[in-house]
């Protein structure tokens, strides 16, 4: 294993060396917390027989720089601010701070991205973002971008997201083990990962042969899917369980559901997705798809500070899990 003929050894070749990440191999090269000492010892074995020499113009510019990383984030998405939570906590951990600005009806993602890039920031993170491709690979020819919650096939940004469309299924697979025959999805519209999360739904009732599959238009908000219940109880009473967007919008179910004399879980299941924090503390904690804010941030965060180093963009795609708690139980009618 030596030198790499024809150029100079990068990070990324030190990373497929060692079988790791862009991102682990940078967080050796700092010395700063993320890796096992036996990771960091094998990592810098591996990069001295390799000849990798860290570029020193690119150390300097790193020691004059900011160490700020800008979030952007959907004020209406709770799962978006435990997201926020563990960006801090990550990049903290690497003796970087974040900087933060929302995206609401009333401020425009460009709106809140330039605030974030005025801040003289290295690396920009949106969580959620709505942004076109060509619009986000304009934007990554300023400065290292990753998207969170969603894909991008826009050349130089990063993402890292859930699989959407397995997710789905398992809250499909579950129900359908209760008995469960007469399943509705709540969809997001044009949110990031609805579209994935409509073709997941139809896809797994598809597969186990439940013709009557049922998506409604709804939204992100628990107003979105308690407006979406409404129309749904009064239009099909026969419904017995809902898979809603996220958790807020399986608030707003819920809460209609009651209102109108329905028994959650006896009458009709209902499951949400994110597994954002108010799900676990509901006054009937919500049975969800979970998305690991933590493991979601760590990634985004590495990702971002890899690209900081000349490294790619990273493309991390997480399997979701389902928590079962109290809102989904066995059709009774």
């Amino acid at each position: 294993m030596g030198a790499r003929r024809g150029g100079r050894v990068t990070l990324a070749d030190v990373a497929h060396a060692a079988g790791v990440s862009t991102a682990l191999v940078s967080i050796v090269m700092r010395g700063v917390a993320g890796a096992s000492d036996e990771t960091r010892e094998r990592v810098l074995s591996i990069a001295g027989e390799m000849g990798y020499v860290p570029d020193q113009r690119a150390r300097k510019l790193r020691q004059a720089s900011s160490r700020l990383l800008g979030v952007t984030f959907e004020l209406r998405e709770p799962f978006h601010g435990d997201l926020v939570e563990e960006a801090y906590r990550v990049a903290g951990d690497v003796d970087y701070d974040v900087v933060i600005s929302a995206v609401a009806p009333s401020r425009s993602e460009s709106t809140a991205l330039d605030t974030v890039v005025r801040e003289r920031c290295e690396a920009v993170i949106l969580l959620g973002s709505r942004l076109s491709d060509d619009a986000l690979a304009a934007l990554a020819e300023r400065l290292p971008v990753v998207v969170v919650a969603r894909d991008s096939n826009a050349p130089g940004v990063g993402y890292v997201r859930s699989d959407d469309t397995a997710g789905v299924g398992l809250a499909v697979d579950h129900l359908v083990g209760l008995g469960h025959r007469r399943i509705v999805h709540i969809d997001g519209g044009d949110a990031p990962g609805a579209a994935d999360r409509r073709a997941g739904f139809s896809a797994a009732m598809a597969e186990r042969g439940l013709s009557s599959a049922s998506i409604v238009a709804g939204g992100l908000t628990q107003i979105d899917g308690a407006r979406a219940t409404r129309d749904l109880v009064a239009a099909d009473g026969s419904v017995t369980a809902v898979v809603a967007f996220n958790d807020e919008c399986a608030t707003g179910v819920i809460d209609v559901l009651i209102r109108a004399g329905w028994r959650v879980p006896e009458d009709v299941s209902v499951i949400g997705y994110d597994d954002a924090r108010p799900a676990s503390r509901a006054p009937v904690p919500l049975t969800t798809v979970s998305q690991d804010a933590g493991e979601l941030a760590a990634d985004a965060v590495a990702g971002a500070l890899a690209m900081i180093d000349g490294g790619p963009a990273p493309r991390i795609v997480r399997r979701p899990r389902l928590v079962v708690r109290a809102t989904t139980g066995p059709v009774r009618r």
